[in-house]
């Protein structure tokens, strides 16, 4: 039997006459409806009887979409200024996207391609204005980013807890990156492409690589070894305790919440959308699974093989939880509600590599890696995978991958990794610590890793 159609009436407050609109799931596909403004005539019961009348349409399978006005009738003449012209191509599609979608296309548009390009006709964006406008994204972030530099040494310079505090909202804006400026032009380029389909312009002026910038490859970042994740969970349960022992106001979302989740993003490898949505209806801490029922593609719609040491960490976090109803959120905003993604990079994980990073320097220890992010956690979890011998497709099963081109980088990275590591992270993951590998263990494995230095030697010497 077919689920019954759902759905819901919002208001488009992003609108300068915010309209009421609807959003419901139709013959497969997430539907967007505007119906109009308050000035119109509408209210939230007229909306929510219109929403009503739409279901049993969709249920009775007879609904269709609203005709699109045409696009003639939307764009005044036949060389449309691009403000006009890229505003329209967003309202026609933003229904189609998820929200963060939605968000960061309204932001390059608004913040970047606008400001450049809102009084340019379509037929006088060139080649030659596309340059232009990448040459100048790269001067603001030169100035954006000599003005961080100066911003920060007034930080440093000043004795004054006043003063840094007014320092503190003085932050410069953050420079676009090289990676950053290419999306916007990617950005245009989606929009003008449109505009060559539509026949106003013969050419698209911002299709091809010598428009973008070039971008150097990063070298790979993820915690390498079981000693590595320790002293991030480490440092998480230090901030835990932390908090736990300055209390202050009753939070829904409770005060002990960071070692469980880095522990399920190093241990389950979700994006940071993914965690944030994850309800406890989604954990099964008995069937040891995780089901991501809502990510960014088809792929991620999977369901994670709980390991040992993450399914402790949620079982002893979740007898402490304030709320652990099937709908409530595993890692909540302090209000009870979905945390934002955003607040976790910085306050979280930020945090705990810094304390994890100051642990490691007094026990004269190398620190953590430079450009420790939520996604790289995730890589982190893919090299988890390999070391456990999990074969690539699985590897990409469990991360909802689409493309095996980084799973199977990271896979030969793991399969060269020294096996006294790999039995240290097995112990981790096995829920045992790494410590106490005993005398005969430690000689095995030196003899195992000696033997494999032999064999690749002799490979070698062949070649």
């Amino acid at each position: 039997m077919a689920r019954p159609a759902k759905g819901r009436v919002e208001i488009d407050r992003k609108r300068k006459n915010p309209p009421f609109v609807l959003r419901f799931q139709a013959y497969g596909n997430r539907q967007y409806v505007k119906l109009g403004t308050e000035a119109q005539g509408w209210t939230w019961d007229r909306a929510q009887t219109e929403l009503e009348n739409v279901l049993v349409e969709v249920r009775r399978g007879i609904w269709k979409p609203p005709e699109p006005e045409p696009q003639s009738a939307r764009i005044a003449g036949e060389d449309p200024l691009f403000h006009k012209f890229a505003s329209t191509w967003f309202e026609d599609n933003k229904g189609e996207w998820s929200e963060n979608t939605r968000l960061d296309y309204q932001w390059q548009i608004s913040r970047h391609l606008l400001t450049f390009f809102q009084n340019h006709r379509l037929s006088q964006i060139t080649i030659a204005e596309v340059d232009r406008y990448r040459a100048e994204k790269v001067r603001e972030a030169e100035r954006l980013n000599k003005a961080l530099v100066a911003w920060r040494e007034r930080v440093e310079d000043a004795e004054d807890p006043a003063e840094r505090r007014k320092l503190a909202q003085e932050r410069p804006p953050r420079a676009l990156s090289a990676v950053s400026i290419n999306k916007t032009i990617t950005r245009l380029g989606q929009i003008l492409e449109v505009a060559v389909e539509y026949e106003l312009i013969p050419r698209n002026p911002a299709r091809g690589k010598r428009r973008r910038l070039k971008v150097s490859k990063p070298a790979p970042v993820w915690l390498d070894s079981a000693e590595q994740i320790e002293a991030l969970l480490d440092a998480a349960s230090a901030l835990d305790r932390h908090a736990a022992v300055k209390g202050g106001v009753r939070q829904k979302g409770g005060l002990v919440y960071r070692r469980a989740m880095l522990a399920t993003f190093v241990f389950a490898g979700p994006r940071i959308s993914e965690l944030t949505a994850l309800r406890w209806r989604d954990v099964d801490l008995a069937g040891n699974r995780i089901t991501i029922g809502k990510s960014k593609t088809d792929a991620g719609m999977r369901r994670i093989d709980l390991l040992p040491a993450l399914r402790d960490e949620l079982t002893s976090y979740k007898a402490q939880a304030p709320d652990t109803g099937p709908n409530a959120f595993v890692f909540p905003s302090a209000t009870g509600t979905q945390r934002l993604g955003e607040n976790i990079r910085p306050h979280v994980l930020g945090k705990a590599v810094q304390a994890a990073n100051k642990a490691l320097t007094e026990a004269g220890q190398v620190p953590l890696p430079d450009g420790l992010t939520p996604h790289k956690l995730r890589h982190t979890y893919t090299s988890i995978l390999v070391a456990l011998g999990v074969d690539p497709g699985a590897v990409m099963d469990q991360l909802g991958h689409a493309d095996a081109g980084f799973t199977l980088r990271v896979y030969r990275h793991g399969m060269r990794r020294d096996p006294i590591a790999k039995r240290r992270l097995r112990r981790l993951v096995g829920g045992t610590s790494s410590e106490g590998i005993s005398g005969s263990e430690a000689e095995a494995l030196r003899n195992e890793l000696r033997e494999l230095q032999n064999q690749l030697a002799l490979v070698s010497r062949a070649a």
